[in-house]
């Protein structure tokens, strides 16, 4: 038994408004781009000490637990060196979730030894609520040997 050969018709042999809309189709399964915040700070660490630059909970805008925070480095320092960890802590009061226990992703800055002078690093920052927000931290290495936050200086989260 044969097939009729109108069953056989190549892709490119389709009218253009099909192909068109076929086309459309696509785009449309691919879904909306996430949109991305750049924020842009400054942070004064002392010369020769480590400071605190992001600390990201593992909290969604209605508070409920969520994934992870992901924190990638898009553009290093280059009069320095980052140092990531995990941890636990309970949220400030003046947090908009307060006092919740929440897994923390944090990342320090650790000038390198001798340095003073202009440094700066980007990160990119995915929440538990799945959003990404560039940051842009421009950070100045003081001679100075106290941090405008004492809260941030150090290795504690």
């Amino acid at each position: 038994m044969d097939l009729p050969t109108s069953a056989a018709k190549p892709i490119a042999a389709l009218p253009a408004a099909l192909a068109t809309a076929v086309a459309a189709s696509w785009l449309c399964l691919a879904g909306p781009a996430l949109a991305q915040t750049t924020v842009t700070r400054s942070e004064t660490v002392p010369a020769g000490k480590q400071a605190r630059l992001v600390i990201v909970p593992n909290l969604k805008k209605d508070c409920s637990l969520g994934p992870m925070p992901e924190i990638k480095v898009v553009t290093p320092p280059t009069s320095g060196s980052l140092i990531t960890k995990a941890g636990k802590l309970k949220t400030p009061s003046k947090y908009r979730c307060p006092n919740k226990d929440a897994e923390v992703q944090a990342i320090f800055y650790q000038p390198n030894s001798g340095y003073t002078g202009s440094d700066g690093v980007v990160v990119e920052i995915k929440n538990a609520d799945g959003e990404v927000e560039k940051r842009d931290i421009r950070i100045t290495v003081d001679k100075g040997d106290k941090s405008k936050d004492e809260k941030k200086s150090g290795t504690d989260l």
